[in-house]
């Protein structure tokens, strides 16, 4: 027996039958396919059996199985996947209600045998033409063993209109080099007299070197699309993975879909979806971008006027562009690697049995995990259905802030709160029953035998608590970020067990505790002045640290004795409901709405120190907003520090107004916003960066960096007009100032004028 991991599981017709292709790598370091006969199948009432029968003479076998109203059901049994749509349609037509009816063929499979990534093989192999082993009918079986796998990063440099590709980069652990069209020899590099044979060479050296994973930068827009182009315009078959079976790539220009490829045996990533899919944020994400901002290092070409860089590279100093070749195939492994972006990718995909490219599909990760566990409790599940949303789903509870700036504030959060809610109080598809004793707030009932979504969440919370112990910070993510986004989709008209009902019954549950615990505190003499989703924030009335943590850690303690009492005598539950307290902020700001009396929801701002080192935590405000310059963020970052500090801030104003008049502030001013369509697109309404945009000759990037100048908006590459100061002063200074001084009486412009009073006077 050994064990392996699998890269892409697939499906094959051959002579009228299905057989499971599993693609992978082994621990000994070899890949390996697997091959398995397999039939597709789904479920009806078993009191519908005959009505099918009637409609098509097929296999149907009776199980042990029931729905989630307690009708036994039948299995039908067909030889290829295609046959199931076909069928689906027809039952559709005469109201026969079907089940699991929309599983993929592939994943059925993995689901059926337990397989969630990792899997033992048993069985004779023999030598394959692209990998090393191919194991026909073996027995497999689930693994939790973690495999090495194979990583190459590619990255391709074309002309400047991205036609002919002049250079092929490959980056992995022991291959590092460039495929490119020169017979000279240069370092790092293999030469070829033309891109036909170039091309050539690389579906060869991609073959040899056997990679699971193929990672890039925008690398199926752009690096796969035009490969596979180039391919077909050499008549060259666009073979690059495990078999000789097509690979496809399918471009999207949806804003909310990605592109995919398709390459058999292997999997093709790319690297600005998993750092998205991974919550990696960056103000772009260009790989100049990240490279800065995540490895301190710069890209040897800069965006400007690359392509008519690279062209004159290419023809007078080859071995540039082979060294800007190389790096940025390096850079995009370094990056991923810095982030532990690939090992958290197939971390997830072991929790959840999706493919290393699925792992962020929220819907299908449920999927794939509760069906698993409803076929153990001898239940099917409905069939996705074409669900309309009726109406939004009611959110969690925001109370109405109170504005000030106050010393030693405490924040608590509730652990996972939804998740939490879930557990406590069996929310799950099959026990949402009209008959449940189990009310939630919005009405919804649920049963009280323990669901299939609480025990999915007990496992993965279980399994987060021993990563954290074993300081496996990465499975610990990766678990939080798997548990927390059920119940998400729970509200998606998309999901299975969509219920509008149930999603907000755990929203209206969230709502419930939040104010309880407001009340409760409040009843103790607690100043509440805010409480947002998860969270509420007390002003303690401490005179130091030391006793503000005190009073924290006696709320804690209070909130959730109160709970496990609350749930046992009121629902008859064990309690999950687990009330942290987190953090205590020295000094904290809770602004007003702008131009009103009442305090702004989700804005704070506030003055940490652990372990003697001090940080203003932002949320909401300016600073941490990309519609705003670094100015206002300079701005407001010194200025909270020096209320926070209690010290003046009528001269620290006054000279930073005076320095922005003075220009000593331009490299400050830029804003930043992104084009989310085609320009002629922007009919309605014109945006200042879409105004700035269309000034240009030739857009470069879709992320607009401009001034405001006394002329309107200009990109920073165009600027010919003066930069509009009064613009910067009135609309980034005045708003930030305003929202501190109000607290004081004051206001921005008595301040400058030199009008105004010393601040802590009051």
């Amino acid at each position: 027996m050994v064990k392996g991991f699998v890269v892409h599981p697939t499906y094959k017709v051959e002579n009228g039958e299905a057989f499971v292709y599993l693609f992978g790598r082994l621990e000994n370091g070899e890949s390996f396919a697997t091959k398995n006969k397999f039939r597709p199948y789904f479920f009806v009432r078993r009191k519908d059996k005959e009505k099918v029968l009637k409609i098509e003479k097929v296999t149907i076998e009776d199980t042990d199985l029931k729905n989630f109203n307690g009708d036994a059901v039948s299995k039908i049994v067909l030889s290829t996947p295609k046959e199931v749509p076909a069928l689906r349609d027809k039952l559709k037509e005469e109201n026969i209600e079907f089940y699991e009816a929309d599983v993929r063929f592939a994943y059925r499979f993995l689901m059926d045998n337990d397989i969630l990534g990792s899997l033992n093989i048993e069985g004779e192999y023999s030598k394959g033409e692209r990998f090393d082993r191919f194991y026909e009918e073996p027995r497999i079986s689930s693994s939790d063993t973690k495999i090495k796998l194979r990583v190459v990063s590619i990255d391709i440099e074309t002309d400047k209109n991205a036609e002919e590709i002049y250079s092929i980069a490959l980056y992995s652990d022991d291959y590092k080099r460039v495929l490119i069209q020169r017979e000279n020899k240069l370092k790092n590099a293999e030469g070829f007299k033309d891109e036909k044979s170039m091309l050539v060479a690389f579906r060869d050296k991609i073959i040899e070197l056997d990679p699971d994973i193929i990672v890039g930068w925008n690398l199926i827009n752009f690096d796969m699309d035009r490969l596979s182009s180039r391919f077909k315009h050499y008549k060259i078959d666009f073979l690059i993975g495990r078999t000789e079976w097509p690979c496809i790539i399918r471009k999207s220009h949806d804003f909310f879909r990605e592109s995919t490829a398709s390459v058999p045996g292997r999997v093709v990533l790319d690297g600005v979806s998993l750092l998205k899919a991974n919550f990696v944020y960056l103000e772009d994400y260009k790989l100049g971008t990240a490279a800065k901002e995540l490895l301190g290092k710069k890209k040897l070409i800069s965006e400007n006027n690359k392509g008519q860089q690279i062209e004159d590279y290419f023809k007078k100093d080859p071995q540039k562009l082979v060294d800007y070749n190389l790096e940025d195939a390096k850079l995009v492994f370094e990056i991923l690697n810095k982030k532990n972006i690939l090992d958290l990718t197939i971390t997830r995909s072991m929790l959840t049995g999706m493919p290393l490219d699925r792992v962020k599909a929220s819907i299908a990760s449920l999927d794939s995990l509760y069906l698993r566990e409803a076929r153990k409790r001898g239940l099917v599940c409905p069939t996705s259905k074409q669900n309309n949303r009726e109406e939004r789903i009611k959110g969690g509870f925001v109370m109405e802030p109170k504005p000030g700036i106050y010393d030693f504030v405490n924040v608590f959060d509730f652990k996972s709160l939804y998740s939490s809610i879930i557990r406590t109080f069996n929310i799950d598809p099959w026990t949402h029953n009209k008959k449940g004793t189990i009310k939630a707030p919005n009405g919804a009932r649920f049963l009280a035998e323990d669901g299939i979504l609480p025990i999915l969440i007990q496992k993965l919370w279980k399994a987060r608590d021993e990563a954290k112990k074993r300081k496996d910070d990465i499975a610990s993510f990766a678990i939080k970020t798997t548990m927390n986004s059920f119940w998400g989709a729970l509200a998606n008209p998309v999901c299975r067990f969509y219920s509008l009902e149930m999603a907000n019954g755990i929203t209206s549950f969230a709502r419930h505790i939040i104010q309880l615990t407001a009340r409760l505190l409040e009843e103790k003499n607690y100043n509440v002045i805010y409480g947002d989703t998860d969270s509420v924030f007390v002003a303690t009335k401490a005179s130091n640290l030391e006793e503000a943590e005190k009073i924290g850690r006696e709320i804690q303690e209070y909130i959730n004795d109160y709970y496990e009492n609350y749930v046992k005598e009121k629902y008859n539950r064990k309690n999950y409901l687990e009330l942290e307290f987190e953090k205590t902020f020295v000094r904290f700001l809770m602004p007003k709405q702008r131009h009103q009396d009442v305090g702004a929801k989700k804005r704070y701002a506030g003055l940490l120190i652990k372990d003697g080192e001090e940080r203003i935590d932002f949320t909401g405000l300016e600073f941490v907003r990309r519609d705003w310059t670094e100015l206002a963020k300079k701005f407001q970052m010194e200025l909270l520090d020096l209320v926070f500090h209690k010290k003046e801030i009528k001269d620290y104003i006054r000279n930073f107004v005076d320095d922005l008049k003075k220009g000593k502030h331009d490299e400050l001013l830029v804003y930043k916003k992104a084009i989310r369509k085609p320009l002629e697109a922007y009919t309605k309404t014109t945006p200042p960066h879409v105004k700035a945009a269309r000034k240009l000759k030739e857009l470069k990037s879709n992320l607009i960096a401009y001034y405001m100048t006394v002329n309107g908006p200009e990109h920073v590459e165009a600027r010919t007009s003066k930069i509009d100061y009064d613009h910067y002063i009135d609309r980034q200074l005045r708003p930030i100032a305003d929202s501190i001084l109000t607290f004081f009486g004051l206001k921005f412009d008595d301040v400058i004028s030199g009008k105004q009073k010393k601040l802590f006077d009051y």
